[in-house]
């Protein structure tokens, strides 16, 4: 007979996160607990959450890593689901974190996540599988304090199980063109923090690397025009990451 699998929470950071955050909900029907740490949201969120059974704690923005770690430690169990309020588990990954979770062999877990991009689910180059660690014992893993681009930091062995995220984002390309532009200065300023410098091979070479790697090893061209969009989107962030990184450099050398 199969052991018991221990308590699971689900953990979620939010900010008007009304439109998507239904599906989300439900699709963590299954984990023991399902808490909700909410920054500042005006719409509907917080009446969404505890409608559908989620614990609700509001909390200052602290940055996209420090935030997801903040949530982690208000969860009431050890491991841990966290997601994107715009990301669903599917039946075969719910399905996956049940079995695993009966008899775990490592301390935190990855699944691959496909994304959905101008209406359609990517299935090469970036946008899958697009590994994400997101099941894990907070015991042995936290979230990296990086304030874009975050990551779990596993001080153990990391298993790989089947089934997908599915990351069902509804925003317009504008907006998610907007998103992309915050995150290139974040992830910028982050570098010179490090004391990383750019140069102009970065600007050059990296958008190439990029396009070659997800476009054409990875057979991103098989995903047609959306494909084609997500990977140029891709490989302008390289370029403008880089950009921003040197005008950082030179603003830090004027007197």
């Amino acid at each position: 007979m199969s052991a018991t699998p221990p308590p699971l929470s689900a953990v979620l950071i939010t900010r008007n996160a009304a439109s998507q955050l239904v599906a989300c909900l439900d699709s963590l029907s299954f984990c023991t607990e399902i808490l909700v740490v909410d920054s500042g949201s005006s719409d509907a969120t917080l009446t969404i959450a505890r409608d559908r059974g989620a614990r609700v704690v509001e909390a200052e923005w602290r940055g996209f890593g420090a935030q997801k770690d903040y949530a982690v430690g208000q969860a009431s169990h050890d491991w841990v689901l966290c997601i994107d309020a715009d990301e669903r588990v599917s039946g075969e990954l719910r399905a996956a974190i049940l079995e695993v979770l009966r008899q775990p062999h490592h301390g935190a877990y990855r699944f691959p996540r496909r994304n959905r991009f101008l209406g359609r689910y990517l299935r090469h180059g970036e946008g899958y599988p697009d590994w994400s660690l997101r099941l894990f014992d907070r015991r042995r893993a936290r979230w990296s304090d990086d304030p874009v681009h975050e990551k779990v930091l596993a001080a153990c062995s990391v298993g790989s199980i089947k089934g997908d995220l599915l990351h069902d984002s509804a925003e317009t390309l504008h907006r998610y063109l907007e998103k992309q532009n915050r995150y290139t200065t974040l992830a910028a300023e982050q570098a010179q923090l490090a004391g990383r410098r750019a140069h102009l091979g970065h600007l050059l070479l990296s958008p190439l690397a990029r396009f070659v790697k997800f476009y054409l090893l990875r057979l991103g061209f098989l995903d047609g025009l959306p494909g084609l969009v997500h990977i140029l989107i891709g490989c302008g962030n390289s370029c403008v990451k880089y950009a921003k990184m040197l005008d950082l450099q030179q603003r830090a050398k004027q007197p």
